[in-house]
């Protein structure tokens, strides 16, 4: 049986193609590497960059969402961000302290993102957002 995260993945695949560059699953104390494309594995590595900091930036997530939900009349759906090098994309899963972000090489024209979060949304209700939780038995090294 496929574990959730692989299916998680299979849907940001399906919707990146070769243009995905990695997958994280994150909660308010863990992290989960899903996927890393090896070149952007080898520039983590070769930039000796701080991945959990970068995490913990995305953790702020949890309060802008509860604040936007409280301060207007719509749902939070997700956040993107364009860097010079890739696309970001956050969205969180259910009502859980639980997201997933996803970079894609940048490309001429736009991603659908809200085809992607529609995709990503379906998932979760097919499995319910608990089934993404993040094992403290079998943690993903970041």
């Amino acid at each position: 049986m496929e574990r959730p995260s692989d299916q998680l993945l299979d849907v940001v695949q399906e919707f990146g193609g070769d243009a995905l560059r990695d997958v994280w699953l994150f909660d308010e104390h863990t992290s989960e590497r899903v996927y890393v494309r090896a070149d952007v594995a080898e520039t983590i590595s070769e930039e000796g960059l701080d991945v959990e900091r970068f995490i913990d930036n995305e953790r702020y997530g949890f309060v802008t969402r509860r604040t936007y939900e409280s301060l207007y009349y719509a749902d939070y759906g997700y956040t993107v961000r364009s860097l010079s090098s890739f696309e970001l994309f956050r969205t969180f899963l259910g009502d859980e302290p639980l997201g997933v972000f996803v970079s894609f090489d940048p490309k001429e024209g736009c991603y659908d993102y809200n085809r992607l979060n529609d995709s990503i949304g379906s998932l979760v209700d097919e499995l319910g957002a608990t089934a993404f939780s993040i094992s403290d038995e079998n943690p993903e090294p970041v």
